[in-house]
Parts: structure tokens; sequence; C-alpha cells
């Protein structure tokens, strides 16, 4: 377990993303999920209230009502460190929001989906880059003094406006972003290795990463991109196949081979060993998938498989 920032959250290795539920693992295959996950010690969720409004026929917040019924069906919310998310609209390519307005209402409609009244870590999932940095920051103030959320956590941000939020937070003493949330992978370093990630070794923002499977791409599931027709991830994984992609599932397979542990396992376990990186969020849509989780909590890759990954991947 390590410490969530300045947090008193303790992280376990691997966050479950509950991006899956409603979406690729439908009610009762999500329970039987969340079991499993906490049986191996897995306790915390990733959501977000959008979740999963992509898939047909949803709306947004199917994610957060799963776990919701979840939790009172198994009586064991407080067993469980519970994050999601705000600013991102319910419509279909509808524009980012996180005025104080906005925020005030979403942490209402998220609490009554997930059945409720405390929100563990809370995080601005997108920036609309247009409300100033305090109205937010003040509008979390508010949801903290009310005991609706414990911490609060920031994702997507530019690394200017991370910058801003955390400079005023010191000016105006209002409440302090104590987690990161970037996509990063082996497939996708840029979006968080360089400035954003020196601002959170600068700051002790406690890291976790998103798409760190890259959508399937690096479990080996897909070895082209025809692999990918009529899936439910092609949107996501069609420019993953170029020549460096191929040259990470290389030496995934490679490590994979010579060790006989699964390729999601290796490339979480890369991520693990990011000093920078508190945890990895990934999710999984069977419950057999959970196989590679326990492998990335139980093994250690070499400092020459690390130097591989990272020359395949640079």
């Amino acid at each position: 377990m390590k410490k969530l920032g300045n947090t008193d959250l303790q992280s376990p290795p691997i966050i479950f993303g509950g991006n899956v539920f409603g979406w690729t693992a439908d009610e009762k295959e999500s329970f039987n999920l969340m079991d499993q996950f906490l049986d191996m010690g897995i306790n915390m969720i990733d959501s977000a209230d959008v979740y999963s409004r992509w898939a047909d026929g949803n709306e947004g917040g199917e994610s957060e009502r799963i776990i919701g019924k979840y939790l009172k069906d198994r009586g064991n919310r407080d067993k469980i460190i519970l994050a999601t998310k705000v600013g991102s609209s319910m419509k279909q390519g509808g524009p980012k929001d996180i005025s104080e307005r906005h925020i005030m209402t979403a942490i209402e409609d998220s609490l009554r989906r997930l059945k409720t009244d405390y929100i563990d870590l809370y995080f601005t999932h997108w920036d609309d880059n247009k409300t100033p940095v305090e109205e937010t920051l003040g509008a979390y103030q508010k949801l903290i003094e009310q005991g609706k959320v414990r911490y609060i956590g920031a994702s997507n941000l530019s690394a200017e406006r991370l910058k801003d939020s955390l400079k005023a937070s010191i000016e105006n003493n209002l409440p302090k972003y104590e987690v990161f949330q970037p996509e990063y992978s082996l497939v996708e370093r840029e979006k968080f290795e360089g400035e954003i990630q020196q601002i959170c070794r600068d700051n002790n923002l406690g890291v976790t990463s998103y798409f760190s499977l890259s959508s399937g791409f690096l479990t080996g599931k897909y070895s082209t991109l025809k692999d990918t027709k009529g899936t439910d991830r092609e949107p996501f994984l069609k420019n993953y196949f170029d020549e460096r992609g191929q040259k990470i599932l290389k030496v995934l397979k490679d490590i994979s081979d010579h060790r006989n542990i699964s390729q999601a396992a290796i490339a979480l376990r890369w991520l693990m060993q990011k000093p920078d990186v508190t945890a990895p969020i990934a999710s999984a849509s069977k419950t057999d998938h959970l196989r590679s989780f326990k492998e990335a909590m139980s093994m250690k890759l070499t400092e020459e498989e690390m130097n591989n990954l990272n020359e395949a991947s640079t």
C-alpha cells in the first residue's frame, strides 16, 4: 500500500477502473469483479459521473449506479476507497464544466447514484479552460466542509492550469489537489513525463495513471489493427499499430514468454516500478482477467527488463 500524496488514503498497488461497469461488464459481472478484486486486497475503485456514457443506450452514470447498488447490497462502503470525477458533459460532445454551479449539482447526482454520503477522492475530470481555478477550488472547499468530499484530485489538466491551481491553493488557503491522474502507459508516455511529472514530484502529488493497458493494446490480445475491427476498443486502438507499437509488443512478448506471465502483468508492473507513479488504474471485464493483476503484484521486473521496455517505448 502507498500513501496518496499528502492524504491519509492508502492506495493498493493497482486501482480498479470502474469505466467497464455498465459498458463491457454488465451488472452481474461487475458485482463478481468487485467481490474478487476486494478479496485480492484491491480496495480502491476509480469511476466518473459520465462512465459509461459511450455504450449504446447509455446516458452516463451507469458505472456509479452499479457501484452504488453493490455498496448497498454488500454493506461494505467503509472497506472501499471511492474515487469519482466531475467536469465532463453527460451529453456526447457536450461542453466541459468545472464551475461552482455545475460541481455543486454534479456531486449530489454522484452521491445519489453511489448511494453514499461522501466521496474519498473527487477529481476534476477535464478542464473547461475558462472557469477561474479559485472558483473550482472554492466549490471543493464547500464540499469538504460539508463532509461530502474528503480529498480532491485533478485529471487531464495542462501544466499551466495545474500550476495555477496549486498556487491558488497556497495563496487563498483553498484545498489542494493531492492526486494527479494522467494518461500514462508504455504507449503514451509524453502526456505525463516531463513538466507534469516534475510538478507532481515538486508538490508531492500522488499519481494514478489511467489507460494503463492502453485499452487492451498492451495485453497482447490484438496483434494487428484488423483484430480490433468491430470491437468496443476499436476507436481507442486505431493509432497504436505503428512501428513503435509493434516494438513494444515484441518486448512484452519476449518477457512474457521468458517469465511465463501475461503481457498485461508486465505492462502494469512497468508502471508500478516507475518512482513517480503511486498506482496504475486498470480494469477488467471478466473475472479471469484479474489473473494479470495478481501476477503484477507478485513479481518484479529486472533492471534489464525495465531498460528494454523503456527503450522500445521511447
